[in-house]
């Protein structure tokens, strides 16, 4: 299982005026350390470790320095600024490799149905992560499914979706992930009706005759 390690600092001055500013002038995040029947600790990073994590891909497992000791972690979340999109914080929760673990993980669409170029169906992936549990060490990256098999006629829902050695899955089996739609062709609009030669409005000279031909029946 791959590791990154980074280092942390116990954080200072939690709660004065422009702290925040301060650490993050200095390229670093605050973050908080938890779980683990341990009482969190509030802490900085840099935002280059913090890269280093993400980089790595989502569920990696951190190995934290603090204070002289080293604690496993994963990140549970990063938040980042609305406009400049940098991170401002991050959570990490304890873990210990004899644990198991419920975590979401990414779901990847590999291959391509026959159908798509035979009938030009379109792949709609509905379902983009899997709750799964596992022990630490065994937490997947991502799960790649392969849907080169697929028709348009079946879909493939998540409890058959093939998961690694030792992950079992969490989410409802019957929760559709991904099928094919095949596009409508556009049916073109009706013709108007040809137009009733009764309903048409009477012309002038028409009705003139018809005004003179009563006028004479009258007579």
């Amino acid at each position: 299982m791959e590791k990154v390690s980074i280092s942390a600092v116990t954080r200072e001055g939690i709660g004065v005026k422009g702290a925040l500013s301060q650490i993050r002038a200095e390229k670093k995040v605050p973050a908080v350390v938890y779980g683990g029947h341990k009482e969190p600790v509030s802490v900085t990073v840099s935002v280059k470790d913090l890269e280093k994590i993400v980089k790595a891909g989502k569920n990696t497992i951190v190995e934290i320095a603090l204070n002289g000791e080293k604690e496993l972690a994963l990140v549970k979340e990063i938040q980042y600024h609305a406009v400049t999109d940098n991170p401002i914080h991050a959570d990490f929760q304890r873990v210990s490799m004899k644990d198991k673990m419920d975590v979401v993980v990414p779901l990847k669409l590999e291959g391509t149905p026959a159908d798509v170029t035979a009938y030009g169906a379109i792949v709609e992936h509905i379902l983009r992560e899997l709750e799964v549990r596992a022990l630490v060490s065994a937490i997947p990256h991502e799960i790649v499914l392969d849907i080169t098999p697929m028709t348009i006629n079946k879909g493939i829902l998540a409890g058959e979706v093939k998961l690694p050695e030792g992950v079992e899955l969490i989410t409802d089996k019957e929760a559709p992930v991904v099928h094919l739609m095949v596009p409508k062709e556009e049916e073109e609009a009706p013709a108007a009706p040809a137009a009733d030669a009764a309903a048409q409005p009477e012309s002038s000279s028409t009705k003139g005759k018809k005004d003179e031909e009563g006028n004479l029946a009258k007579k």
